[in-house]
């Protein structure tokens, strides 16, 4: 009987093709698990450092200079420290304005450090338009938007986690 050219795999062989496909479900899990901690993270309670700069939007009218903006984007930084890359994973905070007609809601965007009021119907940039009508209800302070999520904070800092 003749022999044939190509071999069967080994158990060996196989074994080794089993690691290979190991070694990805590990790292899958690592994610997931950093995932589950970020998650924790952002769910606890907002200081009351944080809830008073955040308040702040308002306070400096239309326009805010420099300073008034960094020291805003300051506090949502030290709010956050164990996570390294926020700018990554907030996209901004909406609020709703108290400035006056034709103003309804305010943003702050993490990447940029900038703050804008907008009007009834004007379009919000970023994905941050899903934030629009809880923050403009009035039943939160603001509303944090994340790439995959919305965090609505109460006025005792409580967070509530909205899909």
């Amino acid at each position: 009987m003749p022999r044939p050219l190509f071999s069967q795999p080994t158990k060996q062989q196989t074994n080794v093709l089993n690691l290979h496909t190991a070694a990805p479900a590990k790292t899958e899990m690592k994610n997931e698990e950093q995932q589950m901690q970020m998650a924790r993270l952002l769910k606890k309670q907002r200081s009351k450092e944080y809830m008073e700069a955040i308040h702040k939007l308002d306070a400096g009218g239309h326009t805010m200079n420099a300073a008034e903006r960094e020291a805003i984007v300051a506090a949502i930084r030290a709010e956050f420290p164990e996570v390294l890359d926020l700018a990554g994973v907030l996209i901004g905070i909406v609020a709703k304005c108290y400035l006056g007609d034709p103003y309804e809601v305010h943003t702050i965007t993490i990447i940029g450090n900038i703050i804008e009021h907008y009007k009834r119907g004007q379009a919000l940039p970023d994905g941050m338009e899903r934030a629009r009508s809880l923050a403009a209800r009035g039943g939160y302070e603001f509303v944090e938007v994340y790439t995959d999520v919305c965090r609505a904070v109460s006025s005792d800092g409580s967070v509530s986690v909205v899909q």
